[in-house]
C-alpha cells in the first residue's frame, strides 16, 4: 500500500491544497515531493516503500532549502514591526476602576484590555466606575492615578 501511486499522488495533492489554509510555504513541497514520489512509483524509478519515504524526505528538504525565499520573496508577506514592549501600550490607556483602590496603598482591581487587573493607586482613593490612566506596571499590578474630567 505504501508503494500505491494513487495514495502518493492523493496526498501530494492534497498538501498542497492545504496550502491555501495552512500558508507558510512549507507544505505545498511537501506535497510536491510527494507527487514526484508518485510519478517515480508509477514510471518504475523506485520501487520499494523505504525509497519511497526517503525520496520523499530528500526532495522535501531539497525543495525547501533552494525555493523557500525565492517563493516567499514573490508572494511576499507581511513585514510590519510592532511594538514588542508591553509596557509602552499600557503607558497612559484609560481603565475602569472595578474594585475601590485605595486610600493608601489598599490595592483594587481595574479592567485593561479585556481582564481584570489587581491596580494600586496614588493613594487616594479611587471609587468602583471611575476612570483612571495607567502610570506604570509594578511586577502584576498596575499603578494607576485617577482622571479628571
Amino acid at each position: 500500500m505504501e508503494n500505491n501511486v494513487l495514495v502518493w499522488g492523493g496526498l501530494g495533492l492534497l498538501m498542497m491544497l492545504l496550502e491555501i489554509i495552512i500558508p507558510g510555504g512549507v507544505v505545498i513541497f511537501l506535497g510536491i515531493s510527494a507527487v514526484i514520489v508518485a510519478l517515480s512509483l508509477q514510471f518504475g524509478l523506485i520501487d520499494h516503500w523505504v525509497h519511497a519515504f526517503t525520496m520523499w524526505f530528500i526532495l522535501s528538504l531539497l525543495l525547501l532549502l533552494l525555493f523557500r525565499n525565492v517563493t516567499q520573496k514573490m508572494v511576499g508577506g507581511d513585514t510590519r514591526i510592532d511594538n514588542t514592549d508591553e509596557e509602552l501600550d499600557m503607558f497612559g490607556a484609560e481603565v475602569e476602576v472595578v474594585e475601590t483602590i485605595g486610600p493608601g496603598n489598599r490595592k483594587g482591581r481595574v479592567m485593561f484590555q479585556g481582564s481584570s487587573w489587581t491596580a494600586l493607586g496614588d493613594g487616594s482613593e479611587i471609587k468602583p466606575g471611575e476612570a483612571a490612566k495607567v502610570i506604570c506596571r509594578e511586577n502584576i499590578s498596575l499603578v494607576v492615578e485617577r482622571v479628571e474630567s
